[in-house]
């Protein structure tokens, strides 16, 4: 039987995300502990445990046929293997910073500095289009202490709270990208590993889409319910229905969660009570 090919990080938080969205699709993986390929059980899949910097040359070569992984890495390193989905977590920023104490206004301000970075040709990509010239370090590992040894006068590097600039004495000066995890498929991959993947994104867009969406109940007097309604979002239209209690009903709906709390605040005002919000495990559009 044929099988697909997927390549996630070996360790830390994107492992365990990766994971964690293949289980919401239903996919059980036996992974042993410090294994490094694992087969699921109950789909057509094996796994590869991998380096998140390695990942995109395993593509590029047709390894492994998809991957989840870092979108900064593949831009750095997998510029032509096409991305088709965005997952949505382990959301960072790819950034400049230099030493708190330095004056910096615009990105000319870095002309001729010296640029410590794991992103060399994402920084270099970026320096071109705004007509700086720097010379860039290139460093595996604590990018921040290069100002601290002299090493550097600014650093790129992956943010996410901003924290590690902070106890660096750093601050944030360039946004040059903003990343998440993406599902990346390699040039190499054949008919039946790409008839596979459409079953997976399948199943990825169910569990995505719950996720960003909340299910809404609530109880409504009947003499507001065209006003209620008239606030409320849906996968096509709210479902009503009647109460025990004569002259109310219940009304039910779909609401994304950025706008939720906006959402129920204006229908309470309208009258809305007894307001439920849910979790939804799939949703199939």
């Amino acid at each position: 039987m044929e099988t697909i090919k997927v390549a996630v990080q070996k360790s830390g938080r994107l492992n365990e995300d990766s994971l964690q969205i293949l289980k919401d699709c239903g996919i059980s993986i036996d992974n042993g502990q410090d294994q490094l390929r694992a087969s699921a059980r109950n789909f057509p899949m094996e796994v590869f445990y991998l380096r998140n910097g390695d990942i995109p040359q395993y593509l590029k070569d047709g390894v492994v046929d998809i991957a989840i992984l870092g979108e900064n890495v593949l831009i750095e390193k997998g510029t032509d293997i096409p991305v088709v989905e965005k997952l949505g977590f382990s959301k960072c920023r790819v950034s400049i910073a230099v030493p708190k104490n330095v004056d910096y206004n615009v990105v000319s301000d870095l002309e001729g500095k010296r640029i410590a970075t794991s992103y060399p040709n994402t920084v270099q990509r970026y320096l071109q289009d705004k007509g700086v010239q720097a010379e860039l370090h290139i460093i595996n590992g604590s990018v921040e202490i290069a100002p601290n040894i002299g090493l550097a006068d600014a650093v790129c590097d992956i943010v996410s709270s901003g924290s590690t600039l902070f106890k660096n004495n750093l601050k944030e000066v360039e946004i040059i990208l903003h990343s998440e995890a993406v599902l990346a498929v390699s040039p190499k991959a054949g008919p039946e590993q790409r008839k596979i993947l459409e079953q997976l994104r399948f199943r990825l867009r169910s569990v995505l889409e719950a996720r960003n969406n909340r299910y809404v109940l609530m109880n409504a007097p009947n003499d507001r319910l065209e006003a209620i309604i008239a606030l409320l979002p849906g996968m096509r239209s709210p479902t009503v229905l009647p109460l025990a209690e004569r002259d109310w009903s219940s009304i039910h709906t779909v609401i994304n969660k950025d706008r939720f709390w906006e959402v129920l605040d204006q229908v309470k005002r309208e009258g809305a009570e007894g307001i439920l919000v849910c979790p939804i495990e799939k949703m199939i559009l």
